[in-house]
């Protein structure tokens, strides 16, 4: 079983509780390791992610706390292998079903697939 590191709770600071908790049913479900490796943002900061091409949006979900974004870990190194996000996004829905938390997967998406991105839907929470 794993367990988010500090860094993890920290980057959780002023995310909807909602989605934390998919987050951490999740991690309890999951056989590959996650952290996260973005929640709140700052809207320089998502200026500054759209001016490097790392987002398209100056509306983004994790401006209000309505997005997460993970990073898969493999033997404590970061991977951005597909598959395991794909893994991950399994058990992320799993979580938000049990839960009764609606949830959409970046992955999903049918332009800009965003495998590591997690969001609250704007139709349910506006």
């Amino acid at each position: 079983m794993f367990r988010f590191s500090q860094q993890s709770y920290d980057r959780l600071r002023g995310v909807r509780p909602e989605l934390i908790a998919v987050a951490t049913r999740a991690l309890a479900l999951s056989t590959v390791d996650f952290g996260i490796s973005e929640g709140l943002r700052t809207k320089e900061r998502q200026a500054a992610l759209v001016r490097q091409g790392a987002s398209q949006t100056l509306r983004s979900r994790h401006l209000t706390g309505h997005a997460i974004d993970v990073v898969a870990y493999v033997e404590g190194a970061v991977r951005w292998d597909w598959p395991l996000y794909e893994q991950l996004a399994v058990v992320f829905k799993q979580a938000a079903a049990e839960l009764r938390v609606p949830l959409e997967w970046g992955g999903d998406w049918a332009s800009l697939r965003d495998g590591p991105h997690y969001q609250l839907p704007w139709a349910r929470y506006p």
